[in-house]
């Protein structure tokens, strides 16, 4: 634990002095000694414009099931997240969905061509991503996947880990994808929304 402290406080001194000297951009840059791993991360709101923490990027169903979730130290490009993400949905899944939907901030012209032979239909924000027939559908699934996040966020535990660094965050993310899955089937199982071979899977049909 000591030896722990120390190196941080070294790393904090040697930061320090980049700074003064006036560097402006400095490779993991430490902004807590609370959590070592935590990032300034912009966001696109007035307020607040910063926060601090790692980026979380999940993927859901039709259903508003957590399907994947990830967690990364600063703020890497959502451009580079894509492929890797649908990778590891159709690794979750055992195949990819029928279509895929984000916001404009995955755009990009190489991501708009991932896996051709198995996506129907791409929609990344803009409407000229599909044709006529889908607009309307991307549009409003789009809309309904913001109310998932907001959900995750506000009552699921999302908006802030409780647990220390990556891994800390890591399992924190694991903790309450769970709890907002579970609490997920409860409601469509009320609603009747779950099809015979969900039920079946999840030992509630015979």
């Amino acid at each position: 634990m000591i030896r722990f402290v120390l190196e941080t406080l070294l790393i904090l001194d040697e930061q320090t002095l980049l700074k003064l000297d006036g560097q402006r951009h400095i490779p993991d840059r430490l902004v807590s000694l609370d959590d070592l791993d935590a990032r300034p991360i912009q966001k696109g709101k007035r307020h607040p414009k910063t926060e601090f923490g790692t980026t979380l990027p999940a993927t859901f169903n039709r259903q508003g099931l957590m399907i994947t979730t990830e967690n990364f130290m600063g703020q890497p490009n959502e451009k580079t997240l894509y492929g890797p993400t649908l990778e590891r949905f159709e690794q979750r899944m055992h195949g990819y969905p029928g279509g895929a939907i984000t916001d404009r901030g995955y755009r990009s012209a190489k991501n708009l061509k991932l896996h051709p032979e198995d996506l129907s239909y791409v929609f990344m924000g803009q409407s000229s991503d599909v044709d006529e027939t889908q607009k309307e559908p991307c549009i409003s699934a789009r809309s309904a996947t913001e109310g998932f996040i907001t959900v995750a966020k506000t009552w699921r535990g999302f908006g802030r880990s409780l647990y220390r660094n990556l891994q800390g965050a890591r399992i924190w993310t694991l903790l309450n994808q769970c709890a907002y899955n579970l609490k997920k089937v409860l409601q469509l199982y009320r609603n009747e929304a779950l099809t015979e071979d969900a039920l079946m899977a999840l030992h509630l049909w015979w």
